[in-house]
């Protein structure tokens, strides 16, 4: 079991070589729960993720032998170049087995580090077992991702900073994929402030901890935003440091971090993955849980394709209303168009996309179907558009 005295020690050894994140109040979240909210913004770290503070510590506590040997970790993602990076500040060789299907950008920016990266396996367990083969025939040092003690209290710093920056905290919101930052926070926070809540958060497709902690069979998988904590197995090690110090686990339904995503970036300017985004996807989840509390919320990764993020702000607003999208049957006749895109525009509504089919869409040859999506400044004023048109033709809401 990892102590205060070892995540003190931890943050003694990466200072300088992790960065500090900033611990911001955030009033858009905290209107829109009822809590008090401050955001730590580990996305900002030079990999864009929580996962260098584990990395740089456990690689710091490597003998000189281990260090010259070399070091292996598999990853789909943000360990992976966490370890390259601290590998490479280090001088130490690093090899890195990411799952065939990788996406190239991740195994390029790993790559840019200096590490040599290995495409094994469909999945990240295979990908686990080819990099253990591996250690085993190279003399390599593997680097766990989170069931790792020294791991575990580089995470734990994270907690470190919050309660330095904001001591009076009632509660912290942690993503949980292996259970190591989980842990390692928990460690750290009940330490300093007895009382304080750790609660965890999961993606309802990867519920782990949840179920174990219920006594229940895992079963886990499925399509989620959050891969980042869509993670198949607890790790035995924070497992029996969340068991001591953890107050409680929640899981959230997709949906919530797909808004959380969006409340982030349109409401706080930050830019979060779905794993890292897990935190205030709680508090929209479950506002009464958190109504009232000052609570902290570790933004714990910034890595999205930037096609994802657009494609979830865009369903966000059509969710809220401020996007539009409508089927119209209308008359085959001159002017029907102009006389649309006139109703709209002098409701300030802004068309954003028109598609008219005229030949198979409509029942009848004297009609036509028009597809047409506008931008409203806010739900009330697109539902007023959309009575406007209802006065005349009618309409069907996609």
């Amino acid at each position: 079991m990892i102590s205060l005295a070892d995540v003190r020690a931890a943050a003694a050894r990466i200072e300088g070589h992790v960065l500090r994140t900033p611990m911001i109040p955030c009033d858009a979240i905290s209107r829109a729960t009822g809590a008090q909210v401050f955001l730590k913004l580990d996305n900002l770290q030079a990999t864009g993720a929580f996962k260098e503070r584990g990395a740089a510590n456990r690689l710091a506590l490597l003998s000189a032998s281990e260090r010259a040997a070399g070091v292996i970790a598999m990853s789909a993602g943000n360990h992976a170049q966490a370890v390259a990076r601290h590998a490479s500040l280090l001088g130490i060789a690093a090899t890195i087995v990411m799952p065939q299907h990788t996406p190239a950008t991740k195994v390029t920016r790993t790559a840019s580090w200096g590490a040599r990266v290995v495409l094994h396996g469909e999945t990240l367990a295979e990908s686990a077992e080819h990099a253990h083969a591996l250690a085993a025939q190279e003399g390599l040092v593997f680097i766990h991702p989170y069931d790792d003690l020294g791991v575990m209290a580089g995470q734990g710093t994270m907690a470190l900073e919050m309660l330095a920056d904001v001591p009076d905290l009632d509660m912290l919101v942690i993503p949980v994929g292996g259970g190591g930052l989980l842990a390692g926070c928990a460690v750290a926070a009940t330490a300093l402030k007895p009382g304080i809540e750790v609660i965890g958060v999961e993606a309802a497709a990867y519920a782990a901890l949840a179920q174990r902690l219920a006594g229940q069979p895992v079963s886990v998988g499925g399509a989620t935003i959050a891969e980042g904590i869509a993670v198949r197995d607890i790790g035995e090690t924070p497992l029996r440091h969340i068991r001591a110090h953890v107050a409680d686990v929640v899981v959230v339904p997709e949906r919530a971090v797909e808004e959380a995503i969006a409340l982030l970036a349109e409401g706080a300017k930050v830019v979060a993955e779905g794993a890292g985004a897990a935190g205030v996807a709680a508090l929209l989840a479950l506002p009464d849980r958190f109504a009232g509390k000052k609570v902290g919320v570790a933004i714990c990764g910034g890595n999205i394709d930037a096609r994802i993020l657009a494609n979830v702000m865009l369903r966000n607003l059509l969710r809220d209303g401020r996007l539009v999208r409508l089927v119209l049957e209308i008359p085959d006749r001159p002017g029907v168009l102009a006389d649309i895109a006139g109703r709209i525009g002098t409701a300030g509504g802004n068309i954003i996309d028109v598609s008219h089919h005229r030949l198979f869409a409509s029942p009848s040859v004297q009609a036509a179907q028009l597809e047409v999506m506008f931008e409203a400044r806010d739900p009330a004023h697109g539902a007023e558009i959309v009575r406007s048109l209802e006065q005349v033709y009618t309409i069907r809401r996609i």
